[in-house]
């Protein structure tokens, strides 16, 4: 625009000297002035300001405002909820970008309090944009913490490169992490926990009561009698193997408990009961069982130190040691209660090629296949934990075994009441169980 003023100004200081000479000839000269070459003045001059005008369009930049560029506002901090400590959520109000401006993301900044102010910050994390929330999950709880928001905005450039600008925010409040007692969104979970534990002591009392509980039969225990009592007839031993773990696993404390049941009866039938083990607490353990069940029959004299006795750690050594003696004794009645791997095929096709009655118990889903199909009997999953219960007829295990029945009974009619609401869409009967707020 400027080049055009200038050319226009030239222009007419052209025009007015020439029309001072064209009329001082005139006048003292008395000489015809050629008005043509005027003309062409004038149209040279026209079309060099055009060309002027044209080309400074053409290379005059268009460039993004910069200017007004508003840093993230309402910054807020705060504990992050519902959690174990060590994390701060932190939350910001997205600015609005000016024209030509697109915002590229946030970086997140941290200080240290240092006597209640903030100390020097230093990037912790980025959000992307359109984020207004970030959790610094990195922090201690015993120290107070301020966080800065600093928004990054885009802008194409004279030469077409991206240009980056911060605007960063001011110091937030100062904020402290801390461990929550109790999961807010996990109040439906606490009160599933309530009523079965109400379940569990309001059978507890009934059966401290005297009132008898009606607990689902399980074949295989009803069969300890008749496979000790086979045992009898033929004068042959009962072989127990309560697994191959140590008695920090649940499996052995159920199988152990199931010793005690078949160590009675066989002390009442003066049968010949061997629990060979392959841990030391195991023999430990077993040995007072059948030392004390031995004891509650009234034939403590009958109980012999052997019985129970120590094979060896290694998995498989066990297992042959036990292929061994099996083959060679031929025992009656053969019981596999408690945890077991690789070995439990072995073990169960050997007992099964001599003819002997087996009952397996087991929590191993992937070798119940192999007991199911060379044992008479099997105690799948959880009828190995209730077996206690079922055989000692105890009121506080007959009591939790009932309420964890009629926990799994309600579970059950929630499924079926659930599954006809949601089929009809009635109404969305698993919003129960979801974390309450997602």
């Amino acid at each position: 625009m400027w080049t055009y003023k200038l050319v226009v100004a030239s222009l007419f200081g052209l025009l007015e000297k020439l029309s001072v000479e064209e009329y001082s000839l005139k006048r003292h000269r008395n000489i015809s002035v050629n008005h043509t070459s005027l003309i062409l003045i004038i149209i040279f001059s026209l079309l060099l300001s055009t060309s002027l005008m044209a080309q400074n369009e053409q290379t005059e930049p268009v460039s993004s405002d910069l200017s007004p560029l508003k840093p993230p506002s309402d910054i807020k901090v705060k504990d992050t909820p519902n959690d174990d400590g060590g994390s701060i959520t932190v939350k910001w109000t997205e600015p609005i970008a000016p024209e030509g401006v697109i915002i590229g993301g946030y970086r997140v900044l941290r200080s240290l309090s240092v006597e209640g102010q903030p100390g020097q910050f230093s990037q912790v994390g980025e959000a992307t944009a359109g984020a207004s929330e970030f959790q610094d999950g990195r922090v201690e709880d015993k120290n107070d913490y301020f966080y800065r928001v600093a928004v990054v905005y885009n802008a194409t450039g004279i030469d077409g490169l991206t240009v980056e600008a911060l605007a960063e925010s001011g110091p937030s409040a100062p904020v402290k992490s801390s461990a929550q007692w109790f999961h807010l969104q996990r109040i439906n979970v606490f009160v599933g926990v309530i009523i079965l534990c109400g379940f569990i002591l309001y059978y507890i009392g009934q059966a401290k009561a005297g009132k008898k509980l009606f607990i689902r039969k399980i074949a295989g225990l009803d069969a300890v009698d008749e496979a000790v009592g086979r045992a009898t007839e033929m004068g042959k031993k009962i072989y127990f193997i309560p697994g191959t773990q140590d008695m920090d696993n649940v499996q052995t404390i159920a199988g152990v408990t199931i010793l005690g049941r078949v160590a009675e009866v066989a002390a009442t039938y003066d049968t010949w009961l061997e629990v060979p083990v392959s841990r030391s607490l195991v023999l430990v353990t077993a040995k007072e069982i059948v030392k004390e069940a031995y004891s509650k029959v009234g034939r403590p004299d009958a109980f012999q130190e052997d019985q129970v006795h120590y094979l060896t750690d290694d998995q498989f050594g066990y297992a042959a040691g036990i292929d061994g003696m099996v083959v060679r004794e031929k025992p009656a009645t053969i019981f596999f209660m408690g945890a077991f791997y690789a070995e439990s095929l072995i073990l169960a096709e050997t007992g099964n090629s001599i003819g002997a009655i087996q009952i397996a118990g087991t929590a191993m889903p992937s070798q119940l296949p192999f007991f199911v199909a060379a044992c008479d009997y099997t105690l799948i999953g959880e009828e190995l934990f209730a077996a206690s219960a079922y055989l000692a007829k105890e009121p506080k295990l007959l009591g939790s075994l009932k309420g964890q029945d009629m926990g799994k009974a309600v579970i059950l009619i929630a499924l079926i009441i659930g599954t006809i609401l949601e089929t009809f869409n009635i109404w969305q009967f698993s919003t129960l169980f979801k974390v309450i707020g997602d």
